[in-house]
Order: structure tokens, then C-alpha cells, then sequence
């Protein structure tokens, strides 16, 4: 398991990308407002580096803040 607490996996074939938090499965993000959308419903406070902060999030398989189709 992964000791970082958010996860965004690489992007599926029909594009988004699953996000978890904490080893929860959150959802399928398409884009940074429904990754942000997913962490305030799981009561993370973002602020404007965390999505780009190493060690709170990694983005696995891909460019991060990229939800197109593989």
C-alpha cells in the first residue's frame, strides 16, 4: 500500500482518472475540480499547491492534471 494519502491513478481507456484517498476509492476525477470536489468530501482542506505537493498527492501512470483517454 501506498503511504502517500492521495492517489491518482493513471487515466482510464475512456478517460478519468481514479482517485484514493487514504486506500479509499473516491471516484473517477475528469478533471481537477472533481479531484478537489472528492478531497473537501473526504474533509481535506485544499490549498493552491496541494494537487502539485509529493508528499499529500501522487499521480501514478501520466502527467499530472491530465484526464484524458490513455
Amino acid at each position: 500500500m501506498d503511504s502517500t494519502p492521495i492517489v491518482v491513478h493513471p487515466p482510464t481507456p475512456t478517460g478519468g482518472r481514479q482517485v484514493a484517498i487514504q486506500g479509499h476509492v473516491a471516484g473517477i476525477a475528469r478533471s481537477d475540480a472533481d479531484l478537489v470536489a472528492f478531497l473537501h468530501q473526504a474533509g481535506v482542506t485544499v490549498h493552491s499547491s496541494l494537487l502539485d505537493d509529493e508528499t499529500w498527492v501522487k499521480w501514478r501512470g501520466g502527467r499530472a492534471h491530465h484526464y484524458a483517454a490513455r
